[in-house]
């Protein structure tokens, strides 16, 4: 993939790139130990790759990951597929919809999400967990709110 290559909404692997490193500064991300990461201009992942005690805990069995960790999992790959289509601006999950399908297990997590469509001010996007073996563990969907303001100082990183 070039490093110039854009996306439908003209946003860049460059700007995906500042945007990935100045997020992945914030002080809530380093609380979960996960980073953001864009694989290519049309998903965002946020990876675990090294899972810790307090993110155990689901099914009452510290083998599966927490339920509310993977909700939270999803706020954040939702939150930040709205970068897709203009990582200047802030933005916020207004909705948000998961499907827990089967135990996440293993050692690490990868949520990613990619835009289904995007107006002026809402973007609707579809996102997915995968356990440490790859395997797709639940689904979900969730509408992000663009606002008119852009980041402080430029940069999408808030603690």
């Amino acid at each position: 993939m070039s490093s110039e290559e854009v996306n439908e909404f003209g946003v860049s692997m460059e700007a995906l790139e500042r945007y990935s490193k100045s997020f992945n500064k914030s002080e809530t991300l380093a609380f979960f130990n996960t980073r953001v990461e864009f694989p290519d201009v049309y998903r965002v992942q946020a990876i675990i790759d090294e899972l810790k005690s307090g993110h155990m805990g689901g099914m009452g069995k510290m083998a599966a990951v927490n339920g509310g960790v993977l909700a939270a999992l999803y706020d954040l790959v939702v939150g930040c597929s709205a970068a897709l289509v203009d990582p200047a601006r802030r933005s916020a999950t207004i909705q948000l919809s998961m499907n827990f399908e089967r135990p996440v297990t293993g050692d690490e997590i990868i949520a990613e999400a990619t835009v289904d469509r995007a107006g002026k001010t809402l973007v609707f996007s579809s996102a997915r967990i995968l356990d440490g073996q790859g395997r797709v563990c639940s689904h979900g969907q969730g509408v992000v709110r663009m606002s008119k303001r852009g980041w402080d100082n430029g940069s999408p990183a808030v603690n």
